[in-house]
Parts: structure tokens; sequence; C-alpha cells
């Protein structure tokens, strides 16, 4: 192998699955992954599908280094458990001399959610509107660079209906976008947590980066996190798998304040039904679905009676 350059980690995804898989793919040298193919003229991926490519110094390719992604795509198939993901393989390149760990990045294109527009941070322009809010954003391949349809839409819903001063619980916040969001769109607080242990980390630097660090707490682990009296929040976001809303249905409920209102989303349209009904079984009532794709965003408040 040469071992001068870069090489090249591709894996092609079924629509809908790339940040999912970048997120897996972004792990110790492979600390850049981009979603889509370097130009018209790479391969492109078949119909349906899209790529997800990360970047290593070719000293750093070695035969562990291909275990450890194939192994990482194999965990992330068994963990969702959806035939979509069945078979993901990873493709090698060797590179020519470049920095690609950084030369993808004049292939990312700023985005606008409603009110709020996503900026890279070597991007130092002001957004294009007076109104609009600037939500300055790490692109480099996890999980929350906003593209996702349930992000997309979960930013889509606080833009819409937060009216400011809110307390806010993100539950499951990976990146912590969601929490950035709200408070830059008038929440007074928002407290994330997340499994993950490298969520903390990047939802602290998103904050700075963000100028809301002071309105931001972020923690690693699961509910337990929380302190009997972190309740009545004005709003949670849970931005997560359908099987873990249905898992804490009752403990999402338990931390909204009687007025409060939700916003779940990460839900498959198979999952819907069986969502819903827990949903209705613990005294949370949909008042809105919105779906992009196959994912479903559920909008709604805690009853008061059930």
């Amino acid at each position: 192998m040469n071992k001068r350059g870069w090489t090249e980690i591709r894996v092609d995804v079924p629509e809908g699955w790339q940040e999912l898989v970048a997120g897996a793919l972004s792990f110790g040298p492979c600390s850049t992954v981009a979603l889509g193919t370097t130009s018209i003229a790479a391969d492109q991926p078949a119909d349906g599908r899209g790529a997800v490519r990360a970047f290593v110094m070719a000293s750093e390719d070695t035969q562990a280094l291909r275990a450890e992604v194939a192994g990482r795509l194999t965990a992330l198939e068994k963990a969702v458990a959806d035939p979509e993901l069945t078979g993901l393989l990873p493709r090698f390149k060797e590179l020519p001399p470049e920095d690609y760990a950084t030369s993808w990045r004049k292939d990312w294109k700023p985005f606008r959610v409603g009110r709020l527009v996503l900026l890279p941070p070597w991007q130092d322009k002001a957004p294009p509107r007076p109104t609009d809010l600037r939500l300055t954003i790490q692109p480099g391949g996890s999980f929350g660079s906003g593209r996702h349809a349930t992000t997309r839409t979960c930013l889509r819903v606080l833009g819409q209906r937060l009216k400011g001063g809110e307390r806010v619980l993100d539950a499951g916040s990976g990146s912590g976008i969601l929490s950035v969001a709200a408070t830059l769109l008038g929440a007074k607080y928002a407290l994330g947590f997340d499994i993950d242990p490298a969520s903390p980390v990047s939802g602290n630097e998103l904050a700075a980066d963000n100028g809301v660090a002071d309105s931001c707490a972020f923690r690693q682990g699961d509910f337990s996190v929380l302190a009997p009296q972190e309740t009545g929040f004005d709003l949670v976001i849970a931005n997560i798998y359908a099987d873990v809303l249905q898992a804490h249905a009752e403990e999402l409920r338990d931390r909204l304040a009687p007025t409060g209102w939700f916003c779940f989303s990460g839900c498959r349209i198979d999952h819907r039904d069986a969502t819903v009904a827990k949903f209705n079984e613990v005294g949370l009532h949909v008042e809105e679905e919105r779906r992009r794709g196959r994912w479903v965003t559920f909008v709604g408040r805690r009853q008061t009676c059930y």
C-alpha cells in the first residue's frame, strides 16, 4: 500500500440511512466523513442509494482498521435490525496526494430550514436575510449534520412552535444540533443527554461555536443521568428510534410540564401504529404527524387525564 497518500473508505447506503452509517464510520483515524461522491465523473451509487466516504491517511490503512470498519457496519446492522442495512460492504481506494481530510469542504453546500441557515464554520458570511438565524455546523460526517429527514423536520417544528423562554429536554441529543437550534430560536435553556460518550463533547463544541454555551448542557448516559427534580420541561425533543420511543414513553411523559409539548422523531412509517398506540397508552396525545420519506415525526401534548 502507498503509505504517503490517503485512502478512501466508501460505503453505498440506501437513501435515508447515510448519516447513521456516517456516525458508525466516525472513529479513530476516520475523523472526517463526507456524504456523496466527489463529482459526476465518479462512480455513482445505484438508484436509491447514496455514498458515504471516510478518509484516513494511508499509513493508518491497516488490516486492523479494515476489520474495525467491517465490524462496525455489522454491529450497526444488528442494532438497527432493518433489512435495508443488510450486507453493507466497505470499499477501500488509494487516492493521489491531497488533503482529503479537508478538500471535501468545497462540495459542501449550506442549506436552510425555516429561519435557520446552516453554514460551516469556514464560511464567515452572514445569512442572506435579516430575519435569518445562522447555525454554524461542523458537517464532518457525524449523525447531526442536519440533513437527515428526521432532523430537518424537528428543526422546522422548532422554528414554527417555539415562542421563547422555554426549558427544553433533548433525549438522545447526539451532536446537540436540536438543543443548540432551540436556544438560537429563543429557548431559555436546553439539557441534552445521550448514551454515546462522544455526544457531550460534540454538543458542547457546537454550543460554543454558536455562542449559546451558557444556555446548553449535555450529559452522557440514559434517563438515569437526570435528577428526580429535573421535570416540568416546556418541550421534550427525542429524535431516536421508534423502539426507544416506545420503551421510554412514560419517562418522556413524566419529564414534560402539564402544559408542555413534545416533538418525537426517528420513527419509520412501518412502526407508526405501534408507536402511536404506546403514546396513547401512557397519556401522550399526538396532535400532528409530519411525514418525510419513510420517516414520521410526532408533535403533541401531555394529556391531563388518561
